[in-house]
């Protein structure tokens, strides 16, 4: 698996392209990217849960699953939530404006919008400026990448390929990600794209089954937004269909370890993040137990800020755990551990070397590991530390 920037340039797979462009909302970046596909794609998508929803998912949501998508429009800096029907229509013309530009239907154009909720789109800025960005779309990922992202430090992309019985195909993965991230999607726009042939129903149960273990397991800071949505675009340029068992599990585990890599990217690039954060759930009665124990730790403001401090306090670890419904039985019997060290097990705490875990908290990747030793069930989950970066970020975001 390759990824992007400072590797290598992003390879899309067959007949799809991809482009950014600034057109004026931001002072100095790209601003508006687009992803295309020269012949029609299978398309599904997953969306926020949160009830506040912005005009870009509530439309793409409507039309998707499909199987004759062309485009994804995406915009940064303005997040047209909460809007109002002015939202709601412009979002439509940013739509439209891409299906003139690519002489197909408006409602083979997705749109996904990212910034600040409340802000409307500068749509004749936008309107304007789709006619060069459709011009000059290119094979590898990046420019797309570079103009979705907010207060993203880097843009994240990867690729990989796939060997299946009748052949290679390609699959390349981009997110954007940094703040307002929690479980049941984040502030978050995530993006797979594959030339391998595939049903639809298909293509909406491999990204949902890639989603679960991946961006809903990720959180920066317990924030869900209004504008989080994750699409999986299938052209079948390759001329190479998922066509078995076999394929389609080779296919999941390779679609997995892409979404996987960028859930970790984000929580690694959170607002303000100097650590990330990685929490093993092993042997649990019950996989949904394991997910909500997982997630809970990384969502922990005081175990995020012991982290940040690297303080081995491992007890506020099991207070967590208690508090997201780890039954005491488990807790008497689990075995905990920072960095490799046993701190916890078989209900009472272990002696350790303090300054020992303390120096291996120093490092920018800190493990949790959980034994429950209960079931069969195992699961991970990842987040980041909490600095007082992140309060200065947010405290200013809109000024």
């Amino acid at each position: 698996m390759t990824p992007g920037p400072g590797v290598a340039r992003t390879v899309l797979p067959k007949k799809f392209q991809v482009s950014g462009v600034n057109s004026g909302v931001r002072r100095y970046r790209p601003d508006l990217g687009i992803i295309i596909s020269e012949t029609p794609a299978v398309a599904a998508g997953v969306f926020t849960l949160n009830e506040c929803k912005a005009a870009s998912v509530l439309y793409s949501k409507s039309i998707l699953p499909a199987s004759n998508i062309r485009a994804v429009i995406t915009n940064s800096g303005q997040a047209n939530s909460a809007t109002g029907q002015k939202g709601v229509e412009d979002n439509f013309r940013m739509a439209a404006a891409v299906a003139q530009s690519l002489g197909c239907d408006t409602h083979q154009v997705l749109t996904a919008s990212t910034g600040v909720i409340g802000v409307p789109l500068e749509i004749e800025k936008i309107v304007q400026n789709i006619p060069e960005l459709v011009e000059r779309r290119g094979v590898t990922a990046e420019p797309f990448a570079l103009a979705i992202l907010t207060t993203d430090l880097v843009p994240k992309t990867v690729s990989t390929e796939v060997q299946l019985e009748n052949g290679s195909v390609r699959i390349t993965g981009i997110a954007k990600g940094s703040g307002m991230i929690h479980p049941n999607m984040a502030t978050m726009l995530g993006y797979f794209l594959t030339d391998a042939e595939m049903p639809q129903g298909l293509a909406a149960e491999l990204l949902r089954n890639a989603n679960d273990i991946s961006f809903n397991q990720i959180s920066v800071d317990g924030e869900s937004s209004t504008n989080d949505c994750a699409f999986f675009l299938a052209n079948g340029a390759s001329g190479v269909a998922i066509s078995s068992d076999s394929d389609r599990s080779v296919f999941q585990k390779a679609l997995n370890e892409v979404a996987i890599f960028l859930a970790q990217s984000i929580a690694r690039d959170g607002e303000g993040a100097t650590k990330l954060i990685e929490v093993n759930i092993h042997g649990s009665p019950d996989l949904a137990l394991a997910r909500k124990a997982a997630r809970g730790l990384v969502m922990s403001p005081l175990v995020k800020t012991a982290i940040h401090g690297e303080d081995p306090n491992w007890g506020r670890i099991l207070a967590r755990l208690g508090a997201d419904s780890v039954p005491m039985t488990l807790l008497n019997q689990m075995t905990l551990k920072l960095q490799g060290t046993t701190v916890f097990s078989d209900g009472a705490p272990q002696v350790f070397d303090i300054q020992g875990v303390r120096d291996q908290l120093k490092s920018d990747e800190v493990v949790i590991d959980v034994h429950l030793n209960g079931g069969p069930y195992s699961t991970s989950a990842w987040g980041c530390d909490l600095s007082k970066k992140y309060v200065e970020i947010n405290a200013e975001y809109l000024t």
